[in-house]
């Protein structure tokens, strides 16, 4: 196992993001365009009122949507649904464990949606996420990858901080699930908040793995809050709107625009998802990248 290059090189790190965040608006589509919502960010709407909420979706102007299942529609219905209000449907939250159980019918339901991305949030696991979990999973991931990828579908995992190491292991499991899968069709989705509150740098980890990340969640933490945990415990009010925490979104995001990312998810796990997923996306599209 090397060393990640985070590791070695802050200068060379630095030098890079400070490039990435000098690129300009003629080498890239608008960040307006290539933003979507993360659908579970109105899990609790969806459970009153479906049509409703997908009209909710639709009024937001995001291009953009990516699913956490289907609320009760078959995934054509939702496919279409969504596209009747503008927004498209180009990746899907899938279950880890329902790949295990029934792989075909979770790729049949992929395809069904239209999606280009299929991710996995997370890996089952009871207490602390161990070596076997992680090799267990990189076993799984290796098998899955290429099938995804012969329907033109991207399978990728989804961190969620346990990985990590709480930012105290040079190589973390994270960084071992990265290596052994390379070059197996298997690739990454970030979502900063867990990034950070797990204890590393997402700017680093951009550079590290720059041809692995396929997309982004967008979600912020709430400033003076500690970071450096094992485990997704961050309370409701402490998830709060982009841009009023702890990240530098311009950095963040202005880095993995330049290694070619083009889809950065809105996912609003906060108190009160319909009131913030506006003031996200309005300062989003204030952002001169």
């Amino acid at each position: 196992m090397n060393t990640p290059l985070r590791l070695l090189g802050v200068a060379v790190i630095t030098t890079s993001a400070l490039f990435a965040n000098d690129s300009n608006s003629a080498e890239h589509p608008p960040l307006a365009d290539q933003l979507g919502l993360q659908l579970w960010s109105l899990k609790d709407q969806f459970e009153q009122d479906v049509i409703g909420t997908l009209d909710l979706v639709g009024s937001y102007g995001m291009p953009y949507a990516e699913t956490a299942g289907t609320n009760g529609m078959v995934p054509e219905q939702y496919r279409v649904e969504l596209a009747n209000r503008g927004v498209e449907v180009v990746s899907a939250h899938v279950q880890y464990g329902d790949l295990v159980k029934n792989f075909e019918a979770v790729l049949l339901d992929v395809i069904a949606l239209g999606a280009k991305y299929a991710m996995i949030p997370w890996i089952p696991h009871d207490g602390a996420f161990t070596e076997d979990d992680n090799a267990q999973a990189i076993e799984r991931l290796k098998e899955w990858g290429p099938k995804f990828a012969a329907q033109g579908i991207k399978l990728g995992y989804h961190p969620h901080g346990y990985e990590f190491g709480a930012g105290k292991e040079e190589v973390t499991l994270f960084d071992k699930m990265a290596e052994a899968t390379a070059g197996h069709d298997v690739y990454f989705q970030m979502d900063v908040c867990w990034v950070v509150y797990g204890g590393e740098d997402p700017v680093a980890l951009l550079h590290e793995y720059q041809d692995r990340w396929v997309s982004m969640h967008v979600k912020d933490i709430r400033q003076g809050v500690p970071v450096g945990f094992l485990r997704p415990d961050l309370p409701a009010a402490d998830r709060v709107v982009v841009g009023t925490g702890q990240i530098d979104w311009p950095s963040v995001i202005g880095t993995a625009r330049s290694y070619g990312m083009e889809l950065f998810f809105i996912e609003d796990e906060g108190a009160d998802s319909p009131r913030d997923i506006p003031l996200s996306l309005a300062y989003l599209h204030g952002l001169e990248l």
